[in-house]
């Protein structure tokens, strides 16, 4: 009826609909490889060890991009960010907007496509764990942010993320044809920054502010109250704030340590250069010494003079 409002809740229907968008996601990754990257990789004459990495950054692109786009226009339309308050307010929040389960399915049928990808892409065996891993920390965190109903922190988190590895995997695809182009990573480790701070000050914002304060604070799994009474608990709160602390510490010190790397890198081939050149115009310096060169057609000794032997005049 008009003026009606549906919402939605999750239920075991959802394992069939994530089934459908499953074979849905397989047909627009064969899609986007067949008539985007496999055409560029043609192009650019890579190795196996690049080519494989350059089809796993242009599928991510495409889904980060699609993904930051659909997840910003959700929590703007839905009022998440003119309203920080409405990350907690009336928590447990149950019942969901078609839109925002939609999304959540879609991230959960993606990430479980990515599973049956590894034997269709021929991935490299070294890659499978790291690549096993991630997939694994994804589907925890959206499905738990899914059953927990804590969808609407979820929504912001993911739309940090997803942003950073967007920048992330333009800056690497943008490396892959061009080499000594690494403007875009720079931009990329801007991007990181800003947003691990953003997630931090939301996490503390939530739990430390804004669940202990929910109305409901008795466990009630029935509705779906599974944190707010535990937040209440004050040592309780302060252990969780400082796990969360802790592990993007531990984030920003990979990322410190990986920056670090790779500028020693950059200026070890910077000064390699430098060295190279320099022998380089040494050794011609040096040829120039011993042939001589040329001065008006004539060949000239280093010093100026003629090095042909002069003829004596006769007496």
């Amino acid at each position: 009826a008009d003026g009606e409002l549906v919402q939605y809740h999750y239920g075991l229907k959802d394992l069939v609909t994530i089934l459908f968008y499953i074979f849905i996601a397989i047909i627009l990754h064969a899609v986007v490889q067949e008539y985007a990257l496999d055409k560029i990789n043609r192009r650019l004459h890579l190795s196996k060890v690049k080519h494989s990495k350059f089809n796993e950054s242009g599928q991510l692109v495409a889904f980060h991009l699609t993904s930051v786009v659909w997840c910003l226009y959700v929590v703007v339309t839905e009022g998440y960010i003119s309203n920080p308050r409405s990350l907690w307010e009336n928590y447990p929040h149950v019942y969901l907007p078609y839109q925002v389960k939609f999304f959540y399915l879609c991230q959960l049928a993606y990430w479980l496509h990515a599973l049956p990808e590894l034997y269709f892409q021929k991935v490299r065996k070294e890659e499978i764990p790291r690549q096993l891993r991630c997939i694994a920390l994804y589907l925890l965190h959206i499905a738990g942010a899914y059953l927990l109903n804590l969808t609407r922190l979820g929504l912001i988190l993911l739309l940090l993320q997803y942003l950073a590895e967007f920048f992330f995997h333009v800056a690497r695809l943008v490396y892959f044809t061009d080499e000594n182009n690494e403007k875009l990573f720079n931009v990329w480790a801007v991007v990181f920054v800003v947003t691990r701070l953003f997630t931090l000050t939301l996490y503390i914002l939530v739990i430390g502010f804004g669940l202990p304060r929910v109305e409901s604070q008795a466990l009630d799994p029935e509705r779906g109250n599974f944190f707010s009474f535990l937040f209440n608990n004050i040592l309780f709160r302060m252990s969780v704030l400082l796990l969360v602390c802790l592990f993007q510490a531990s984030v920003m010190w990979r990322f410190i340590h990986f920056q670090l790397r790779r500028w020693r890198e950059y200026w070890h081939e910077q000064s390699s250069r430098k060295r190279a050149a320099a022998s380089t115009k040494q050794h011609t310096k040096l040829l120039k010494r011993d042939s001589g060169y040329h001065e008006n057609g004539v060949v000239k000794a280093e010093n100026g003079t003629s090095p042909r032997t002069k003829k004596l005049k006769c007496p």
